[in-house]
This record gives C-alpha cells, sequence and structure tokens, in this order.
C-alpha cells in the first residue's frame, strides 16, 4: 500500500517538477534544461539522507533569484562563463551546508527570524515577478534586482508590448490558475505547456514575434567537479553563505510542517547534511542550487506519500523527459514559463502576517517592513543581510533595555504584581521589590543602574530597603556583577540595604566567584519575596525599637 501510494504522488510530483524546473532555471538566467539537471542527482540522494519523508528537493524560485542576483555580478546571462559559475555556486552551496551539517551549525538559521523572512521573501516575490513581466509582456529589458529600477525600466518599454506575446501569457496565466483552484489535482503547468507549445507549432506563432525556448539538449548530463579556485571561494562566499542559509530555511520549514501532520520528527542536522549533498550532486549534474519547495511538498504530502521513495518515482518522470521527451519542448513559448513563476510566487506574498504582526507586536512589524523595503530597494542578496543586520540591532536594543517593573502583592495573597498594571498590588513600606525582566549583560548592566537610580529619587517613602527580584535572570556576567557591586556601595552611602531574591544557582554561583555575595554579605540573599518581606519588616521593626530606645535614654525621668 505504501508502495502504491508513494509511486503516485512521486509521479504527480514528477509531472510539476517538470515544467517548474524549465521556469525556475529560466528565472535564474540559465537554459531551461538547466533546471532539470539540477533536480537529477537531488532526488537520488536525498531520499538516502535526509529525514523527511516527503520533501521534494530541486529548483525553487528563491534560490534561483539568487543566483541571478549573485551570478549576474560576476557574468552576462546566457554566456557560458555564466553557466559555469553557476554550476560551481551549486557545488560550493552543497559544500557549505555539509560542513555545517556536520558540526551541527544548523542552529544558526534561528537567527533569521520569521518576520525577517516573510518581509524578505514577500520582497523577492515582487522583484521575480518584476523580472518576468517581460515574458509575459514581450518587451525587452535588462534585469535586476533592485524593484525600483525595474518598474523604471518596465515604463520606459511598455509602447513595446507585444500584443501576441501579451495575450498568449495572460491566457497561460488563467489556465494555470483556473485549473489550480478548480482541479488542483490537475497538473496545471504541464496542461498550460501542452497548450502553448501546440497553438504555437500549429500556427508558426514564432515566426509572428513569440519567444520560445528553442531546442533544448536530449540525454542525460555528464557529471563533472566544478573548478573552484580560491579566487571563485573569495569572491562568491557571500552569495553562497546566503543561498546556503536561505535553502536551509525554506527545506527545514517545509520539512517540519509536515513532519508535524504526519507525526513523526526531523533531524535539522541531518537535513542540513543531506541538502548539501543534494546541492553538491546538482553541481556534479551540471545544475544550479536547490531547495525544498514548498509547493511540490504539499502536493507530495497530499497525494499519499508515505516515504522518500516517492522521490524515484519522480526522478523516473524526469528521466523520462530528458531521454525522449525534451524535442517537444522546441516550440515552447517563453511566456508559459513566466506564467508558471508568476503563479508559484503568489504564495510567497503574505498579507495576512503583516497585519497580525501590528497587532500583536510592533517591533517585529517594523523587522518585517524593514526587510521588505531594504530587499526591494537592494536587490535580494543585500536585502537578506541589511534585514539580518536591523534585526540583531533590535534585538541588542531589547536585551540593553528591557521590561523592568516594581512589584506589590496582592491583598491576601504572596502573589506579587507589577504596581503600574495591578493598582490593587500594595508595596511594603520602606522597601522597594524592583524586577528586570531579562539577564543580566554588559548591554543591559547601565540601563538597570538608570533605572534603580530613577525609582529611588521618585520615591516618596522612607527607603530603607531595595530589593531585585531576580527571577528572569537566568544569566549574568562580570561586568553586570561589577555594576551590582556599584549600586550596593551608592545605596550604601543613602543608608539602603541592597537585597536579592529569587537568585537562580547557576547567577549565584557567579555572583559567588566575583566574591560579590561575601561582599555585600550572604544575608542578603533570599530564595523568596515572602521570605524577603518577611526580614525586612523584622529588621525594620528592631530599628524602630532601637530608635526609640536610643530616644527615651537622652531624656530625663521625672520625679
Amino acid at each position: 500500500i505504501k508502495l502504491r501510494s508513494d509511486a503516485i504522488a512521486g509521479l504527480t510530483v514528477g509531472t510539476m517538477l517538470v515544467p517548474q524546473g524549465m521556469a525556475y532555471a529560466l528565472l535564474a538566467g540559465l537554459p531551461p534544461i538547466a533546471g532539470l539537471y539540477a533536480s537529477l542527482g537531488p532526488l537520488v540522494v536525498y531520499p538516502i539522507f535526509g529525514t523527511s519523508r516527503q520533501l521534494s528537493v530541486g529548483p525553487v524560485a528563491m534560490d534561483s533569484l539568487l543566483v541571478a542576483a549573485g551570478v549576474g555580478m560576476m557574468a552576462v546571462q546566457g554566456t557560458e562563463e555564466y553557466l559555469l559559475i553557476s554550476i560551481s555556486l551549486a557545488f560550493m552551496v552543497g559544500i557549505i551546508q555539509f560542513l555545517m551539517g556536520q558540526t551541527k551549525l544548523g542552529f544558526l538559521v534561528n537567527f533569521l527570524s520569521k518576520p525577517l523572512i516573510n518581509g524578505f521573501t514577500s520582497a523577492a516575490a515582487v522583484i521575480i515577478a518584476l523580472n518576468q513581466l517581460k515574458h509575459i509582456f514581450g518587451i525587452n529589458y535588462e534585469g535586476s534586482q533592485e524593484a525600483f529600477l525595474l518598474i523604471t525600466r518596465i515604463a520606459e518599454k511598455l509602447s513595446d508590448i507585444h500584443p501576441l506575446t501579451f495575450g498568449l501569457g495572460v491566457s497561460c496565466l488563467i489556465v494555470i490558475y483556473a485549473l489550480k483552484k478548480l482541479r488542483p489535482t490537475i497538473p496545471s503547468g504541464l496542461v498550460a505547456i501542452a497548450l502553448s507549445t501546440a497553438i504555437v507549432w500549429m500556427f508558426d506563432l514564432q515566426e509572428l514575434g513569440i519567444q520560445i525556448i528553442g531546442e533544448v539538449p536530449r540525454g542525460l548530463p555528464s557529471l563533472s567537479i566544478p573548478d573552484l579556485d580560491f579566487d571563485f571561494v573569495q569572491s562568491m562566499f557571500p552569495i553562497a553563505m546566503t543561498i546556503a542559509f536561505i535553502s536551509y530555511m525554506e527545506a527545514i520549514a517545509v520539512s517540519k510542517a509536515m513532519a508535524e501532520k504526519k507525526g513523526y520528527t526531523i533531524d535539522a542536522n541531518q537535513e542540513l547534511t543531506a541538502l548539501g549533498l543534494a546541492n553538491m550532486s546538482a553541481g556534479l549534474s551540471g545544475g544550479y542550487p536547490i531547495a525544498g519547495s514548498f509547493s511540490r511538498t504539499a502536493v507530495n504530502g497530499q497525494a499519499g506519500a508515505k516515504t522518500a521513495i516517492s522521490s524515484i518515482f519522480s526522478l523516473f518522470i524526469l528521466v523520462l523527459t530528458l531521454l525522449f521527451l525534451t524535442p517537444l519542448f522546441y516550440f515552447m513559448p517563453n511566456a508559459v514559463l513566466a506564467a508558471i513563476v508568476l503563479i508559484a510566487i503568489i504564495g510567497l506574498i503574505d498579507i495576512k502576517e503583516p497585519k497580525r504582526l501590528f497587532s500583536v507586536r510592533k517591533q517585529d512589524f517594523v523587522i518585517l517592513v524593514f526587510a521588505f523595503a531594504m530587499t526591494l530597494i537592494f536587490g535580494a542578496k543585500n536585502g537578506i543581510i541589511l534585514g539580518a543586520i536591523g534585526s540583531l540591532i533590535l534585538i541588542i536594543r531589547r536585551i540593553s533595555s528591557p521590561s523592568v517593573a516594581v512589584l506589590g502583592r496582592i491583598p491576601g495573597t504572596n502573589i506579587f504584581r507589577n504596581v503600574r498594571r495591578a493598582p490593587e498590588a500594595q508595596q511594603v513600606e520602606g522597601l522597594i521589590i524592583f524586577r528586570i525582566d531579562a539577564s543580566l549583560y554588559f548591554t543591559n548592566s547601565t540601563y538597570l543602574k538608570d533605572k534603580i537610580q530613577k525609582r529611588i529619587a521618585e520615591s516618596k517613602d522612607d527607603l530603607r530597603s531595595f530589593a531585585i527580584d531576580c527571577t528572569s535572570v537566568n544569566e549574568i556576567d562580570s561586568t553586570a556583577v561589577a555594576t551590582l557591586a556599584e549600586i550596593a556601595e551608592e545605596l550604601r552611602s543613602q543608608e539602603i540595604e541592597l537585597y536579592f531574591s529569587s537568585v537562580k544557582a547557576p547567577v549565584k554561583e557567579i555572583m559567588d566567584r566575583a566574591g560579590f555575595s561575601e561582599k555585600i554579605g550572604i544575608d542578603k540573599f533570599f530564595f523568596s519575596k515572602p521570605e524577603l518581606i518577611a526580614y525586612h519588616e523584622k529588621t525594620r521593626m528592631k530599628m524602630n525599637s532601637e530608635n526609640v530606645t536610643s530616644v527615651t535614654e537622652g531624656k530625663e525621668i521625672p520625679n
């Protein structure tokens, strides 16, 4: 039963992979055949080494865009040099991913937050669409990774729109979109290719200006190891790292989603290793960088794939196409491949997520908008880098100025709340309990000191004790310990004692090793806030008693 399900799913995905692979290769600035070559090795390698049972690997829109951005700076599209650089890039990306997987560095992708990726992918989808419109409109303009430059170039060429190409392109868009909505099980891209290619052939539309693919090489590619000299590695390393991260992120995201749905687990580092080997195999067979496809993986799962063997059946369709069917692609119009890409990238533009983030957390919304804007203005490669830098700056800012609160006790309970959020919470006379909602590092220790000084200056009580609630403090560094020592000295000079409650063992150990605990007194640490309050009230009553006694002893006793 599993084999039958895998066969149906694999054959279904294979019929999607052929047109998508050719379309995405065109997007990358490569001959359509490069997309088919890029799919061969990964369909063999990934099922052996990967841990996902449904992931479909091969050319995807995002990686194709990044290839066009990176390789376009090194060579002119359509040249032999451009093709060779793209092949070498796939092998280089594979090596990076493999080494990262073997050294357990899969966690690094976590630095690319979801808002950052959403902003980047939405902008990248816009750039992809603008680059593909030339094939829909039948006009010629230089491609770019900068959206506003593309818009300017398109506007300058609008008067040159080729009506026949435009009509064919729009018709392909309608056919693909309608089939996806009405009959999702039918390979809409393949249907559009078959119909448009037949129409061009029957009416000799290429003679009327319709741009066609032309001759597509027949047969399987020869295997060769790309040449990676030092100068090439040095110049291509930034784009190779970017593609390595993005393609892994795409693959692990869709793998995890499918695994959760099907009830099994994914090994993130093994996935990184498998994807690296798959990219290396793509380079060996004359392809370009690949990743895990969202759309094909979803279809694979929906069609009933139970194991990774489904990829072998997709491979069967691909090999059959390369051996016998490529002559049929001669009259295939460029417009249909552009239509396949445009329909595929619609899912990359997420309109709901910005609205949700705006209402849930403004800072995440800012990250999304920033990544979106940077990608539109500076292109895909620079956009993801600038977006990541912007995200890190906001994270550092968040760490350096964390939330703080003065706590009060809810009457009749041992529950403590922020007095600003819970007006019924009552503060203890002569005591401030101050909570910082972050670990203490050199980045926020000065901020903590400033907040404590400000709170003491605002206090109208006869303040005797100041306590730091360390419930949220999981770590502390030497700079923060030194700052706490300064705070203790300043408070003592004002006849205010510094106390601590709920200090975790790892944090206390660092304080002990730094000599801080001994310096301020081990009696200044309490397991809980109620214990701290009890000690404070006892000490305060004792001090008041001593003050009364002192005053009494200084008076003359009347006769």
